[in-house]
């Protein structure tokens, strides 16, 4: 379905979609963090293993990764709507607004890796370029049904749907849970 690098960053775009975008979470408000928690917030959301990137992230370089959270939450969003034209253009304009383009990179072991950042952007720039193109190539890849937000009551958590029929409709095994939980206690009292 999606190889192996895309598919990580793909989980790195839904890591900074949950981690620094507002809403509900589990059923409950969530708050994305701000300030002089952001970097750390970011830290968390973006492994170091995860990222080949130079890491030092500033109060520019964290509100600048926020504000790509956000309009990345926008594609999930229309996606989940039908919306598939908002979707492209919002990754169109992520695409542009980060520059992102192709490049081979010869990795520490000596062999070539695609990265979709330039050789001096920084961690910000480079993530947010490599996010965007992820999120091109599902929307523009026949994947795009694979980007979902969570239909939970109460949740607006976003998730990349993996699995072989392409059914998952939760961000969580605690969000599909609730929601089973929630539809029996209602069947139960209907029959009671």
């Amino acid at each position: 379905m999606f190889d192996s690098h895309v598919a990580v960053l793909l989980d790195q775009a839904v890591s900074l979609v949950n981690t620094l975008t507002d809403g509900q979470a589990r059923g409950r408000p969530y708050t994305a963090p701000r300030g002089a928690e952001l970097a750390d917030a970011i830290d968390a959301a973006i492994p170091r293993d995860m990222s080949s990137l130079p890491r030092s992230v500033d109060g520019d370089q964290a509100a600048y990764l926020a504000g790509t959270a956000r309009r990345m939450r926008e594609v999930f969003q229309a996606m989940q709507d039908g919306r598939a034209d908002a979707a492209a253009e919002t990754v169109n304009d992520l695409l542009y607004d980060t520059g992102a383009r192709p490049r081979l990179d010869r990795a520490g072991s000596g062999s070539w890796q695609m990265h979709f950042h330039g050789p001096d952007d920084s961690f910000a720039a480079g993530s947010s370029a490599s996010c965007a193109t992820a999120l091109a190539l599902a929307v523009g890849g026949g994947l795009a049904s694979r980007l979902g937000v969570c239909r939970a009551e109460r949740c607006d958590r976003v998730y990349v749907d993996t699995s072989r029929n392409a059914a998952r409709q939760f961000c969580s095994t605690a969000c599909q849970n609730r929601t089973k939980a929630a539809a029996f206690r209602a069947r139960r009292g209907a029959e009671g």
